[in-house]
């Protein structure tokens, strides 16, 4: 838990940051429920703040302000993979999935850029503090960015010293090396189905599978990552406990229901007991098997229900509802993160149990996949919970962060080379736009998920210029009676708000 000592919250919508106390021009926009450092100066109605970056001043309207801290949930732009950070109304924070790592994005970012801006710069602090860290799968497109974040302290990318981890949670079902293959380990065949039944444990068994004697030992990526969250520490300096989820650990430890407090409710992967021992389900080709046995989430805040789904496939999903067989509105949800990206290898029934007003799509241009699916996108729309009023539709509400996301292009007109820069020259270099097809750029091209880069060179002519980019956040907030859900606007930076009321 941290405390950043915010002053006041936003009470509105969404509001100007104003420049001065009487002038027209804004340099931001604040949302419901952000927090602001009063600087003690009151005119003409409003008040002198430090919001959105610990350097970032400016004056909001009086009347906008008498707020109270909300539960946010930010589903990050991290291209092909999930990336989700969860901060409670009393600041504990969240970590589930992260992307790919930053070296493996052809955009250089990854979740652990948001979550040090939230930590360094929104709440002005110099370390990264989570009360969890949460791994869905063992795949790296989710895994990728928390390995950054447990990174912070060694990077120059991350303004943060250092990161503590209270608590570090994981599906169990992992990637191990045997006679020299990468396998998700041993198998047992039980009334002619298949179980997973060597799986990593608590902080032992992490430690045992990274150890120079480990057989097995843990393979590749995930294993490397494994190593940094063994080398993780408690903000008291003690060694972060390791923890497997499944449907059979009820709540998360220091997230049960209280009043006044969000819950975690873990309603996957399904665990069964294969000899005594816990095992999970095989659903055949490894992809399948890792992304069915995600982590499924559920977190409550009042009325409010959003359910965290991983990288759920159909037969998974088939699974969870097998197993929770007479209790199918666990799933009921207010906001739904939808499963795999948008992936077509979906449960139509398990869309349904779900019924979200609003679902998120964690998806991404350039990987190969062509998520989200359009059949999904209108199944999502299709089994959403309807609400109209006057004569429009309020819910059911479908965004997806590659959507969210805009890039302004820019054609290069000229080029200019200080002097400095070439050896022997006198004067500063100017290439104008005739000469610019001369000009043979060499670059390096690391597509998402891949990880090397290409090398490639084109004509200085053809090469575009990325002249802005907006991320393709989705933020959703509820004070337990009322969602609101929010994206940028390209144009002038302005929220996009759309509010509805919590069912449950």
């Amino acid at each position: 838990m941290v405390d950043p000592a915010f002053d006041d919250y936003v009470s509105v919508d969404s509001t100007k940051l104003w420049r001065d106390s009487s002038g027209g021009k804004h340099s931001g926009f604040l949302l419901w429920g952000d927090g602001v450092f009063r600087r003690g100066q009151e005119e003409n109605g409003r008040v002198k703040v430090t919001a959105r970056g610990k350097n970032r001043e400016g004056w909001i309207d009086e009347q906008a302000l008498g707020g109270k801290s909300l539960l946010e949930v930010y589903f990050i732009d991290v291209g092909q993979g999930d990336g989700v950070l969860v901060k409670t109304p009393d600041f504990r924070h969240l970590m589930i999935d992260g992307g790919h790592s930053r070296t493996s994005q052809n955009t250089g970012k990854s979740a652990a850029d948001f979550v040090d801006w939230k930590f360094t710069q929104d709440y002005g602090l110099e370390n990264i503090s989570l009360d969890a860290m949460i791994a869905s799968h063992n795949d790296l497109d989710h895994y990728g960015g928390l390995s950054d974040v447990l990174d912070a302290g060694q990077t120059s990318e991350l303004d943060a010293k250092s990161t503590s981890i209270e608590n570090f949670y994981h599906a169990g079902i992992s990637w191990w090396r045997k006679d020299g293959e990468r396998t998700l380990g041993t198998t047992r065949s039980v009334d002619g189905k298949q179980f997973q039944t060597q799986l990593l444990e608590d902080r032992e068994s992490a430690v045992n599978a990274i150890g120079g004697g480990a057989d097995p030992p843990l393979q590749g990526e995930w294993g490397k990552f494994i190593e940094k969250v063994v080398s993780a520490k408690r903000s008291d300096g003690s060694p972060t406990p390791i923890t497997r989820l499944s449907h059979m650990t009820g709540y998360l430890p220091s997230f049960e229901p209280a009043a006044g407090n969000a819950s975690m409710k873990l309603l996957g992967p399904a665990e069964f007991t294969i000899d005594g021992k816990p095992a999970l389900a095989d659903f055949g080709a490894d992809s399948k098997t890792t992304n069915g046995n995600s982590v499924v989430l559920r977190i409550d805040y009042g009325r409010s229900r959003i359910l965290l789904t991983g990288d759920l496939n159909k037969v998974s999903q088939q699974l969870l509802m097998e197993i929770h067989s007479g209790h199918r509105m666990e799933f009921q949800c207010d906001v739904a993160k939808a499963c795999h990206h948008g992936s077509e290898d979906v449960s139509y029934a398990f869309l349904q149990a779900m019924t979200p007003a609003a679902t998120v799509i964690c998806s991404g241009d350039g990987e190969g996949h062509d998520h989200p699916k359009p059949r999904i996108v209108a199944a999502s729309g299709v089994t959403g919970y309807r609400t109209v009023e006057r004569d429009e539709i309020l819910t059911p509400l479908v965004y997806s962060t590659e959507l969210a996301r805009s890039v302004s292009i820019g054609k290069p007109t000229s080029l200019a080379i200080k002097s400095e820069a070439i050896a022997g020259a006198s004067e500063d270099v100017e290439i104008d736009a005739a000469r610019l097809q001369q000009v043979t750029v060499h670059f390096t091209e690391t597509k998402p998920g891949a990880l090397n880069p290409e090398r490639k060179q084109k004509p200085m002519s053809r090469v575009p210029v990325v002249a802005g980019l907006i991320y393709g956040l989705v933020n959703i907030r509820t004070d337990g009676e009322t969602i609101l859900c929010a994206t940028m606007n390209e144009g002038d930076g302005s929220w996009a708000v759309k509010k509805f009321r919590s069912r449950f």
